[in-house]
């Protein structure tokens, strides 16, 4: 197909769809216009007080009217939207088959992991003796008489002779 007919072809289509989309606009509108001269009648305003406070309850009833049908109509459009979504949840549980997507190797250290996870909360390092409770050692000082007797120590500790007969044999 040559380019002149190709272009040919689409300015005809164009040309149709444009004329479609008139009749529709007219359409709608028509349509508009029966809707509110059937819905929503002239309105006359009367000339006394009291005719206007009785034109405002009639409003008010009619508005009244509209926001429950209105409520009614959400209402059902919700509970329709959720049986959809129930419906498509057993449609998946009864195929069997979900699609897991394709998870990209990514290279993180654990302080972005942490941050990617906690977001703002977390400028801690991995440092974790950080939090650990400070213990300080006692150091015994012995006394030099006490290190250098340490035998007669051992055999004072030692108590029964056969202890003592044990740590003569080892030494």
């Amino acid at each position: 197909m040559t380019s002149s007919r190709r272009h040919h072809l689409k300015s005809l289509v164009l040309s149709i769809a444009f004329g479609l989309m008139e009749a529709e606009t007219k359409q709608i509108a028509a349509d508009k216009e029966a809707y509110m001269s059937e819905h929503c009648p002239a309105l006359d305003m009367p000339g006394s007080q009291q005719d206007l406070q009785e034109l405002c309850k009639k409003l008010h009833q009619q508005l009244d009217k509209v926001d429950e049908e209105r409520y009614d109509l959400e209402a059902k459009v919700a509970k329709t939207n959720k049986e959809i979504e129930d419906l498509k949840i057993k449609v998946f549980d009864l195929i069997g088959k979900f699609k897991k997507p394709a998870l990209k190797k990514v290279r993180m250290s654990a302080d972005a992991m942490l941050q990617a996870l906690l977001g703002s909360k977390h400028k801690v390092s991995m440092d974790l003796r950080a939090n650990l409770k400070q213990v300080k050692k006692e150091v015994k000082e012995e006394s030099v008489e006490q290190v250098g007797n340490w035998r007669k120590n051992i055999e004072d500790k030692a108590g029964m002779d056969g202890r003592k007969k044990m740590f003569e044999s080892e030494a």
